[in-house]
């Protein structure tokens, strides 16, 4: 459309890579192109049996349906997998995204975690003191239990983000991470969400 001639900024003709302010005026086609930056910011304690996508995965429903039409646009700040549950935020505002996300900012992200079987003093030192190497990295986990009575119930820690992370530590340990249930990212607390609400967020 800018290599057509058909935008236009403050009533000159854009070219590719020209740069605009809020005060700037945009037309496109002779129509004037409203923008604003009113940033929106969601918390929703995500069920389980969904996927953070937009489109859905054959019958596994999207936390899009949760949402009304008005935060359709909105993108997730991370993801969590369709059997996992808890913390997960949505934003228009991808300063905040990258922010929250990007690993020089460093995120802790804290997790509910059950396991299949009684996690074993040895490996609970190797995830925590020493890392466990995985395909694509080292992970190392903060774990405290969750029940003094339980070895299967943990508390697990991090920082980084990577894909089933959590979930791929245990296995090749041989566990199963049976619950998965995030309940804060950064600053940003699951609180007294119930499975499926969300809620507007208030930031600095």
């Amino acid at each position: 459309m800018i290599a057509s001639g058909n935008v236009f900024v403050d009533g000159k003709v854009a070219i590719l890579g020209t740069r605009i302010t809020d005060e700037s005026s945009v037309k496109v086609n002779g129509k004037i192109i409203p923008f604003t930056n009113v940033y929106i910011y969601l918390a929703m304690n995500k069920p389980v049996g969904y996927v953070c996508s937009r489109k859905q995965q054959g019958n596994v429903p999207t936390i899009y349906s949760l949402l009304p039409k008005k935060y359709q646009g909105l993108k997730t700040v991370g993801r969590l997998d369709k059997n996992s549950s808890g913390l997960i935020l949505f934003t228009n505002d991808g300063d905040f995204a990258y922010q929250m996300t990007h690993p020089k900012f460093v995120k802790y992200k804290t997790y509910h975690v059950e396991l299949n079987r009684d996690l074993e003093p040895l490996h609970q030192q190797m995830i925590s003191d020493f890392g466990i190497k995985l395909p694509d990295g080292v992970s190392k986990l903060s774990l405290s239990k969750l029940d003094e009575n339980s070895r299967k119930k943990f508390q697990v820690e991090m920082s980084e983000g990577r894909n089933r992370q959590i979930r791929r530590t245990f296995e090749a340990l041989g566990y199963e991470v049976k619950k998965l249930h995030r309940i804060s990212f950064g600053k940003y607390n699951l609180n007294d969400l119930k499975p499926g609400e969300f809620v507007e967020l208030v930031t600095e």
